[in-house]
């Protein structure tokens, strides 16, 4: 039975689970999805310091300094980064300081040693007078003692990581990232490199959904190919679901007299939660799960159907899995027609650009299944409901970026 393409979101947000969480360290955590509240647990500066090389002392002896008429101070103590003032600053004297060294007693403003007659004596002459509390990083004023950092399912970047760092978080708990296993199938595929004869193709799906996965920082546990025997295909299969949170097959999984990967995931124990999606390209779409909960995608062999299936129902359900947001879908406008299907969910390659203020988008001239160069250039999916006439130039079209473009 052919179902409906928000059928089949409904179907795999029912049946898959998160995966529950882990503590790594930080070295590990890139890419990954953070799993609870963090609070900072100190402030931000801890201590305030000094935000240059120069001077601390007492604005009010300073307040009329020129280069005509510098005042001039005496030093009485030197501060490097790391090290605690032990004298206070009085009147008519200051402090050498360096950058991220604590600001001693007395002092409320630092100048920076180019506004001075600079160091190598026991005195400083002051050209300038800079602002009250100028070049000073006051504590807390970046980030409160208790302030919460980051939310849960915050995804974590080397931003974060810095934050986390900078706060002594050694390691923190995140959301597990699902394992990954791809298994391409089919007698006539050959890799890359190898040499072709006949009707013989080269496998682009296995480097293809290989390369999707690391673009959502998954690197896949398992590559498989299989042929076009079941006994072969079954033990690919069996491999790979060992090993893996979530299984993708492409290529042989429709109707014809070699496809046999729903035959041998059924004998695996892989119960099928549907097969055949009214949408186009990419209308043989299986999934269904194992007993232990993992979730099987079985993609069309054709490259754009398996690509078009990866990032409309395999991302979502990856993210899922870690507790993290779905890639967020958006209107914008099509520039050219958009060729709708009479009877299915249509989704095309395509490009969106902002031009004046506005969001709009062009599909490739490219739109058969096999044709994957129509995926070259392309930033989007462009999707339109079924109809029986073109959508024309001016309509408004739902896209959604592919997460490794970006916008033109």
């Amino acid at each position: 039975m052919m179902i409906t393409v928000q059928e089949a979101h409904t179907l795999i947000r029912q049946t898959l689970a998160p995966l529950g969480t882990e503590e790594l360290p930080l070295d590990q955590i890139q890419g990954k999805v953070l799993a609870g509240d963090l609070a900072a647990p100190f402030s931000l500066p801890r201590f305030t310091n000094a935000a240059m090389d120069g001077f601390a002392l007492q604005w009010n002896d300073i307040s009329h300094a020129t280069e005509e008429l510098p005042v001039r101070l005496q030093l009485n103590q030197s501060i490097p980064a790391g090290t605690l003032s032990t004298l206070p600053v009085t009147s008519g004297c200051c402090a050498k300081i360096m950058t991220g060294a604590p600001l001693p007693e007395g002092a409320d403003t630092v100048v920076a040693f180019e506004q001075t007659s600079g160091f190598g004596s026991d005195s400083v002459d002051i050209f300038k007078t800079p602002k009250y509390g100028a070049n000073v990083r006051y504590c807390g004023e970046e980030v409160a003692e208790g302030e919460i950092l980051f939310c849960k399912g915050e995804l974590l970047s080397p931003s974060e990581i810095a934050v986390l760092a900078s706060f002594g978080f050694a390691s923190v708990v995140v959301h597990r990232m699902p394992k990954v296993a791809i298994v391409t199938v089919g007698d006539e595929v050959r890799m890359p490199g190898e040499e072709v004869s006949g009707a013989q193709i080269y496998n682009s799906n296995r480097f293809m959904l290989e390369a999707a996965c690391r673009s959502l920082g998954i690197e896949p546990v398992g590559l498989h190919h299989a042929s076009d025997d079941k006994v072969v295909l079954r033990e690919a299969l069996a491999l790979a679901l060992a090993e893996c949170d979530v299984l993708v097959t492409a290529g042989g999984i429709s109707s014809g007299e070699y496809d046999f990967v729903q035959q041998e995931l059924s004998a695996l124990g892989v119960t099928k939660k549907f097969w055949n999606v009214a949408q186009k390209p990419g209308k043989p779409l299986y999934f269904g799960a194992t007993s232990e909960g993992k979730g099987v995608f079985s993609l069309p062999g054709n490259p754009v159907s398996a690509l078009v299936c990866f990032v409309e129902y395999c991302i979502p359900a990856l993210h899922l899995l870690q507790e993290r947001d779905e890639i967020a879908s958006f209107k914008a406008i099509l520039a050219e027609p958009f060729p709708t299907d009479k009877k299915r969910h249509r989704f095309l390659s395509g490009k969106v650009w902002s031009e004046h203020g506005r969001l709009l988008c062009k599909v490739s001239p490219k739109v058969e299944s096999h044709m994957i160069t129509s995926l070259a250039g392309s930033n989007c999916l462009v999707e339109a409901a079924p109809s029986s006439v073109p959508l024309s130039a001016g309509s408004e079209v739902t896209c959604t970026m592919l997460p490794w473009a970006a916008l033109s």
